[in-house]
């Protein structure tokens, strides 16, 4: 059973580091120490925190290596060194005693406490003394079998933490505050150790957020130029813009009635361009029958001409909004089959067929309603069109005018070709790569080096280091590298021992002076690491490599 979360509840990841002169004060084990004693017990009490991961170093634990000729010597079996062990390591409850009308609970305490404790548990007696633990074994310091490791910026084993979040917990909430527990476990720690971040989800979630900010804004602003371009008219632009926020406000109400997040899938998908396809239509008529009345408007008195563009603006609405939203319906029912896809795949897709569902019944409802009214209120005859406005459609008529001209009068031809198109497209489709998923930036590379079946952990952390030492000192666009190599103390990524996940974390493009591209700097990376003989390396990115398994089906989380 692992913790109940999902496969990318992975949200924080840190190595607990020394500072540079501290290096030989702590060692592995003793880092690991600190962080299951000190900074774990912490950052568990946070909520959506379901459980804290320690990778790499040693678990201390204490021996007892028996000798088997002096067990043999005095008597001794294995099994009473076992029993002796049991019976000397405990807690045990007694009855009570009342004394002065007080009562007094009595408790035995066996718990061994150091090794000379160990050492002098009593196993038999022989001839009269007592035969101890010593006297048939050494006891010592040691550590448990480990199946993992973590190597770091080319520098050696480490000490990694991986925070995981409760399954539907919110990702961001839970991450400001694990940053606010790291902020005060820090203060505590010894000194010269330091918890150092390498994976942070938040980082990807301000990026995305940016993303949706700029499309939504940039739509916003393109569908608004392109508008007043044509129409040449800016109130009809203001009026028809109008409806991109009201109609984001409806879906993002319907959303959160719904229950369905705001992401880059989401929102990233909206089309203003199809939105505001109705409010164009209908707006555009309302223009050119102010026009064609604009005498009568201007001989009006005040109330003659309100009622005018009340009854305009109207008959605009109810005429021309049976074919704005009979187009719409028709988007509508495209969106039908990806609302009745399944498991990871309607996981994905059915929000951004929603929100986009939301977004055209919100602008159909305020084509009815904002629309008409605001288009009274503000809409004005235009006698005269803005130059370049008039420029822009001269120039398309006069373009489409000769082509429409033609085709009309070689019908068969155009059919011909367009037949032909048709078929040379489904040829080339045949051809052409595809991906179930677009590929989203996340700044950071995860290389799994595919090392010999069998190969040895120690074997492994020397290649990883190695690995490391040499991207360090050939490209300075790398900030952190982390290898997790086999599997944690809670294997909910299981590993075996020659599986690398090697995650590189980037300084930001600006900095970047080797490559201009991520696909150019993992070609280069791939190119320098030909070095090491016998190794394959695959190229993906933290939030992409475990989408990816939980799509193939290949090693995830356990549930």
């Amino acid at each position: 059973m692992g913790p109940i979360t999902t496969g990318l509840g992975e949200i924080y990841q840190y190595v607990l580091d020394v500072k540079p002169g501290y290096e030989d004060k702590y060692s592995i084990s003793e880092l690991r120490t600190v962080h299951d004693w000190l900074v774990k017990r912490q950052l568990l009490g946070i909520p959506g925190v379901v459980e804290v991961n320690t990778w790499g170093g040693y678990l201390k634990q204490y021996e007892v290596a028996v000798d088997p000729q002096k067990m043999a010597q005095l008597g001794v079996t294995i099994i009473d060194v076992l029993n002796a062990m049991e019976r000397n390591n405990g807690v045990a409850g007694g009855a009570y005693s009342e004394r002065e009308k007080q009562s007094y609970f009595i408790r035995g305490e066996g718990l061994l406490k150091s090794i000379p404790d160990i050492a002098n548990v009593p196993i038999s007696t022989v001839n009269g003394v007592f035969v101890r633990i010593a006297d048939v074994a050494e006891v010592r310091e040691g550590h448990a079998k480990r199946f993992g490791a973590i190597t770091a910026n080319g520098q050696g084993e480490k000490v990694m933490g991986q925070i995981i979040m409760l399954k539907n917990a919110n990702s961001n909430r839970v991450i400001e505050a694990v940053k606010q527990r790291i902020e005060e476990v820090q203060k505590h720690l010894p000194e010269g150790v330091f918890i150092n971040p390498i994976v942070e989800r938040s980082e990807l979630i301000a990026k995305t957020t940016n993303t949706i900010l700029e499309n939504l804004i940039f739509g916003c602003l393109i569908v608004f130029v392109v508008v007043l371009l044509i129409l040449g008219n800016l109130r009809a632009a203001l009026v028809i813009s109008s409806l991109i926020p009201l109609s984001l406000l409806f879906t993002i109400s319907a959303m959160y009635i719904f229950g369905i997040d705001a992401n880059l899938m989401s929102l990233g998908a909206l089309d203003f361009g199809i939105i505001i396809d109705g409010a164009v239509i209908i707006v555009e008529y309302i223009v050119l029958k102010l026009t064609q009345f604009s005498n009568e408007i201007a001989d009006s008195n005040a109330e003659k001409r309100k009622n005018l563009f009340d009854s305009i603006s109207f008959e605009g609405a109810t005429k021309m909004m049976n074919s704005a939203i009979f187009g719409q319906i028709i988007i509508l029912i495209v969106f039908i089959p990806i609302l009745s896809l399944a498991g990871v795949e309607g996981k994905m897709f059915r929000p951004m067929a929603l929100s986009f569902s939301f977004a055209l019944i919100g602008a159909m409802f305020f084509g009815f309603t904002w629309l008409s009214v605001v288009a009274s209120l503000f809409l004005r005859p235009q006698n005269k069109k803005w130059p370049v406005s008039q420029w822009i459609m001269n120039v398309v008529q006069a373009s489409y005018r000769p082509v429409i001209e033609w085709a009309y009068g070689h019908k068969r031809w155009v059919l011909g070709a367009a037949l032909a198109m048709f078929i040379f497209s489904g040829w080339v489709f045949t051809r052409l790569g595809a991906e179930f998923v677009p590929t989203l930036d996340e700044g950071d590379f995860v290389i799994q080096p595919v090392l010999k079946t069998g190969t040895s952990l120690t074997r492994t952390t020397e290649l990883t280091t190695m690995m490391g030492i040499i991207l360090f000192a050939k490209f300075p666009e790398v900030d952190k590298i982390v290898s997790r190599i086999g599997a944690a103390e809670v294997p909910t990524d299981p590993m075996s021992m020659e599986e690398i996940d090697m995650i590189i974390k980037l300084k930001p493009k600006k900095f970047w002076v080797t490559a201009k591209s991520k696909e150019e700097l993992a070609s280069k990376f791939k190119e320098t690491l030909s070095v090491i003989p016998n190794v394959e390396y695959e190229f993906t990115q933290p939030i992409e490599m475990r989408f990816n398994e939980l799509i193939t089906g290949v090693r995830g989380f356990d549930h």
